[in-house]
């Protein structure tokens, strides 16, 4: 798998020995990956080109209890499941789960039944599900990612190096009319890491930058029929995990500060585009009458870990991909990783 940096793309900062959401001690990141059948789209049969990722904010077998969280909605044509009671509380109950746009409600119920099979503590349950559309490659109305696959994805949630591009539910995802997906990356400080996991499915390919430089609108080669027709495309889901103590007002900010990695890839946010964020915090535990945090002035690393992260995240899930072919012979080429070396 090729990374961004391999390729000689500058991210600034100093990340975590994987460079991985999964450098936050603790976070575990689990994939399911959906890919069979070819040819004409036979809704219910495939072709199938989905998935399904679980990120656990404190692992499979570590402390069931909530962590304090935050979001943000950049712009809202999406979904993400208990953004209201996040709001309400500050409190992140359970794994966080993103999927393709049909298959949230699968993966709600699917949820609630693994958290209650793990003995998380309590009654009832909102889970976090977010969502991006896969529907160009995928046959996205069969409702293919089931609870089994759900399952499969939390049970094999792991710590350590991260597969990035066509995996879990980035496997169908398109970004800059690229071949897109999962990415993830981190920052250390003297505050504490800072990770990102991304499922990049936003832009136009006029819109990307890199390094600052508009190389988007000179690999115009092998544009999808798609962008014939489609004004823009959407979207993105941004986590974002940390071991410095925060409570959810400052995980709130830090989960604003994504959009601004999001925005030095040439992302403009559009009007279809569901860009949601999500920030949490694992230093504490919300039942302590006494907690740590950072002082509020004092958080400009944490804002600049997040911004650079989430930038290279985006960046290594452009890089990872793999073209694809998925449904109706549809198309979407991987990055001409060649061609932007010698454009940089």
């Amino acid at each position: 798998m090729t990374r961004a940096r391999q390729l000689g793309i500058r991210c600034d900062g100093e990340p975590g020995p994987h460079n991985a959401i999964t450098d936050v001690p603790g976070v575990e990141v689990g994939y399911c990956t959906l890919v069979h059948g070819e040819g004409p789209l036979v809704v219910g049969q495939g072709p199938v080109r989905t998935g399904v990722t679980a990120i656990l904010p404190r692992g499979r077998h570590g402390d069931l209890e909530a962590v304090f969280g935050g979001s943000f909605s950049l712009n809202g044509c999406g979904e993400m499941t208990g953004m209201a009671w996040l709001e309400e509380s500050g409190h992140l109950e359970g794994p966080v789960l993103l999927t393709n746009t049909a298959s949230v409600g699968a993966a709600h119920q699917a949820s609630i039944e693994w958290q209650l099979r793990q003995g998380y503590p309590q009654e009832f349950s909102l889970p976090v599900v977010a969502e991006t559309y896969d529907g160009w490659l995928n046959d996205i109305n069969g409702f293919h990612v089931r609870r089994e696959h759900i399952f499969q994805a939390l049970d094999t949630a792991a710590s350590g190096p991260l597969a990035e591009g066509n995996v879990g539910g980035g496997t169908g995802m398109i970004c800059f009319e690229f071949k897109g997906g999962t990415g993830t990356a981190s920052r250390q400080t003297a505050l504490g890491t800072v990770g990102v996991l991304v499922q990049a499915n936003f832009g136009r390919r006029h819109q990307l930058l890199i390094h600052g430089l508009p190389v988007g609108q000179t690999l115009r080669q092998g544009l999808p029929v798609y962008a014939k027709a489609a004004p823009e495309s959407g979207s993105i889901i941004v986590v974002v995990a940390t071991d410095a103590p925060l409570l959810p007002h400052a995980c709130k900010r830090l989960a604003r500060r994504a959009a601004m990695g999001l925005a030095r890839t040439g992302s403009i946010a559009g009007n279809s585009s569901g860009d949601l964020m999500l920030a949490f915090s694992t230093a504490n535990r919300v039942s302590d009458t006494t907690v740590r945090t950072v002082p509020i002035a004092d958080m400009n690393d944490l804002f600049t870990a997040t911004i650079q992260a989430t930038e290279e995240a985006i960046l290594n899930a452009l890089v990872a991909a793999e073209s694809m072919v998925g449904r109706d012979g549809h198309q979407v080429a991987r990055l001409p990783h060649a061609d932007l070396q010698r454009l940089l």
